[in-house]
Order: structure tokens, then sequence, then C-alpha cells
């Protein structure tokens, strides 16, 4: 049995310094970590070439890797949109983003999640079709950083209980479709997944061309397996694909503590992807 390489988000552990979450991932068998970049220090713009380095140093002495960066735009200490319709506004989104993307490089990542809920709805000043083009704009925008460092971009379809703008993968795909570059792809997340129009494994089957990383999570917000998720038939369907992305631990429900979340996930995923 192929053996899948799994991660996990580092907000899972709040209040717990960088190290000591690489170290403890490392430790009970996870091969890497996801970053939520506001968690290391804000504004992420400030984050120096010396703190980048000490970060990678870090992890690689864990004997893991950072893959890359999710929670993109989830700050409050400016205002982010990707499809606003003031161009001053995408402008700024612009130039963040790609400081994230290059964080992501300097850190050794090379997925960026592009999820964003709040920050991509329909504004009430547009149609749809004008927030999409917008989008259209805003990622082609990035595409010359994500070639000079490396980064995948990968479009999350969020639940329709989340945002009103690409719930669904086939959306998704029709975007990556038309920005058409190699490096922008979409990706499954299953607590999302669940609300889609049809079933995870077929999700999968459908649109395998296209994903390029999965976020192991279930409908109830608890990690992999813990709802009512389908995870045999996940796990059968990327088997088929011959998946070779990581499935990276996202959770939402925090209650309870972060090394019991990491190991449950982490058996979870064991259980059923070997």
């Amino acid at each position: 049995m192929e053996r899948f390489k799994k991660a996990i988000c580092n907000e899972t552990f709040k209040g717990w310094d960088i190290d000591d979450v690489f170290r403890f991932a490392a430790e009970i068998g996870y091969d890497g970590v996801e970053i939520h970049p506001y968690t290391l220090h804000e504004p992420v713009e400030e984050i120096s070439p010396e703190m980048r380095k000490r970060i990678r140093n870090s992890v690689e002495s864990a004997g893991i890797e950072i893959i890359g960066i999710h929670g993109v735009l989830k700050t409050t200490r400016d205002f982010y949109y990707l499809n606003h319709p003031y161009s001053s506004i995408r402008d700024k989104t612009v130039e963040h983003v790609k400081a994230l993307m290059r964080l992501c490089g300097d850190l050794g990542g090379k997925i960026m999640v592009l999820g964003a809920s709040k920050q991509r709805s329909v504004h009430p000043e547009l149609t749809y079709q004008q927030a999409w083009d917008y989008a259209i704009e805003t990622f082609k925008r990035l595409l010359d950083v994500a070639e000079e460092y490396g980064v995948v971009l990968c479009l999350e379809p969020l639940s329709h209980r989340l945002t009103d703008f690409i719930t669904k993968a086939s959306e998704a795909v029709r975007m990556v479709k038309e920005i058409n570059h190699p490096l922008f792809k979409m990706m499954i997340d299953v607590r999302s997944a669940m609300d889609d129009e049809m079933p995870i494994p077929e999700l999968i089957r459908r649109f395998a061309p296209y994903i390029a990383h999965f976020h192991a999570n279930d409908d109830n917000g608890k990690g992999p397996a813990m709802g009512s998720a389908d995870y045999s038939g996940i796990s059968t369907a990327l088997r088929e694909i011959d998946y070779k992305g990581y499935l990276s631990v996202e959770v939402f429900d925090f209650q309870t503590d972060p090394e019991t979340i990491a190991r449950e996930s982490l058996n979870a995923l064991k259980r059923f992807f070997g």
C-alpha cells in the first residue's frame, strides 16, 4: 500500500511557538506543516530574511517541511478583496498576495491555498460575471511571482454557507481552465465539498487533472473521519487518480486540545490512507 504524505495546519496549535509545532508534528509522524501566515507575524511583509531563514532551518531540523500557506487574506490589519469593484483595492490585494507567495517560497512551501470566503463574495455593486472577470484579472496578475517562486496557486471551492462565489468544484475548474496556467490549480476541502453537487469521490475522479491539494477535515469542522464524510470512498478515489499531493489536516473545532486533535487526525489518515 502506497504512503500518502500527511500534514497539519499550524493554527491547530494556537499559542504554540512555531518551532514546537514542527517538533511535535514530526515526532508523532506528520511529513509537513501548512502555515497560516498571520500566526507568524503581522504584517507578514515585515518578516525579515533572517526570520524566514530561521523558520526554514527549524522545520528542516525537525525533519519535515513547510508545504505551503493557507488562510490568505484572513487578517484584520487591512482590507483586501480579490474581486472588489475598486481597482485600488484589487491592486493592494495583489501586492499583498504576492508578498505571501514570496514568504511561502522563502519558507520552502509550494502550495498557496486561495480560500478567502469573505474577501471574494460577490460585491453588491457587481454582477456575478463582473466579479468573475475581476477575479480572473487578479489571479492572472499573480502568475509572474508564482513562476518566480514555483508556488502553485490552489483555488478552493467553498461551501455556499461561507460565500456566494465559486461554491462548486466545477466552477473552480472552469476558472482554472480560463486562467490556463500550470501553476494555477484547484483543491478539495472535505468540509466544503460535502455541500457540493456530487459526492466527493466522484468530484475527485471527475476533476483529477486539476487537483493539486487536499484539506482533510469533516462536515462537523473536526478532523478527518470524525463526521459523516465517506473517507473510505475518498481514499479509493485518490488512489485511483494516483494523487501525489499532501493530505493536510485543517480543523475548525478546537474544543479538544491540539495534541489530541493532531494524533487522532493522523490516526484516521493512517487508517484510510496507509
